[in-house]
């Protein structure tokens, strides 16, 4: 006998993952319904078998309508960015607000299950390789961090409550799939880096994961994950934003890319605080920040997935691997690089 898949909701469905994470569902045979902010823009959706409504993190009660039939909610959207004028209200009190809203929404529209996107930002990098159970990240300089860190423990404490399941994921830097303007924080240091705008070797790691992979990741913890569970998806070691610009530099050799040069930590400092105050000047996102260099120039973000593999079956692409093909898909859809 065969029995009907139930309804699932992502919300921030124009967005990287969100984005991503409806098309597997799709081709899952899940039925979809995806939520975005603003309805102007359906482009990430053509050709997509799928609903697409209003609902905003802000307005609880466009959350409700939204959530109505559903069985499984992707907790997706959210504010993604690690600069604002104003990063406190912009960022932090965004997200906060964005949690509480959408799980009272779920709890109130019968929605069963919560998968909760979160980030390794809310991890402790104290010890490495990084472990869920080491609990949350001790570092309160960064307000997109601290919404993280804030805002999952939020998560859990508000499911228990209003007695509605809810599992946690930590996706790490997320590049490939289908991706549209304006790029998530992560495929932007890609194309700085195919564009040569990343002048000095910053020291900074990430831990390259393929959207598709944390996709898939998002649909077992919906499928096998753990009530009350947080489950990391990224990869066991990160490259250097250096290391990645030599595998750039391999891989596309007529771009004539250099590799950015070493310079003492202070000169650092300096050149960041350069970038942020000529950016503030042209209202535009600095480059790297003095708080980029400070929390992040040789910290290693080097995970232990043990648990997601083994509860889960996660088993993601080598970082290289993720990384060959982001750069392929940036090579042939040049419209992003401008």
């Amino acid at each position: 006998m065969m029995t009907t898949k139930k309804l699932a909701m992502v919300s921030g469905a124009n967005g990287h993952l969100g984005n991503n994470l409806v098309r597997f569902l799709i081709d899952k045979g899940v039925p979809v319904r995806a939520s975005v902010r603003n309805l102007s823009n359906k482009t990430p959706f053509a050709g997509l078998d799928v609903e697409v409504v209003q609902a905003d993190i802000t307005d609880k009660a466009s959350f409700v309508k939204a959530l109505q039939g559903v069985e499984t909610f992707y907790a997706v959207g959210a504010a993604f960015k690690l600069w604002a004028k104003d990063p406190k209200k912009e960022i932090y009190d965004v997200n906060m607000e964005g949690t509480r809203n959408t799980i009272e929404a779920a709890a109130e529209a019968g929605v069963k299950r919560i998968v909760y996107v979160s980030s390794i930002a809310a991890l402790d990098y104290t010890k490495t390789p990084t472990k869920e159970s080491y609990g949350y990240n001790p570092d309160r300089r960064e307000s997109y961090y601290n919404s993280k860190n804030d805002g999952e423990r939020l998560a859990f404490q508000m499911a228990k409550t209003l007695g509605i399941e809810l599992v946690s994921v930590m996706p790490a830097a997320m590049i490939g799939g289908e991706a549209f303007l304006p790029l998530n924080v992560s495929y932007n240091i890609l194309k700085l880096i195919l564009n040569k705008e990343i002048p000095i070797d910053t020291k900074i790691t990430l831990n390259w994961i393929d959207v598709k992979d944390v996709a898939e990741g998002c649909w077992l913890a919906a499928e096998k994950g753990r009530d009350g569970e947080r489950y990391i998806f990224a990869n066991e070691q990160c490259m250097t934003i250096t290391e990645t610009t030599q595998l750039a530099r391999t891989l596309y050799p007529e771009l004539k890319l250099q590799i950015p040069g070493t310079v003492p930590k202070f000169l650092l400092f300096t050149i960041a605080g350069i970038m942020e105050f000529s950016a503030r000047m042209r209202g535009q996102t600095p480059v790297i920040t003095r708080n980029n260099i400070a929390m992040f120039s040789g910290l290693q973000q080097d995970f232990d997935i043990s648990k997601a593999r083994k509860e889960l079956g996660f088993i993601p692409k080598a970082p290289n691997q993720a990384v060959r093909e982001a750069l392929a898909y940036l090579m042939t859809h040049t419209a992003l690089l401008k």
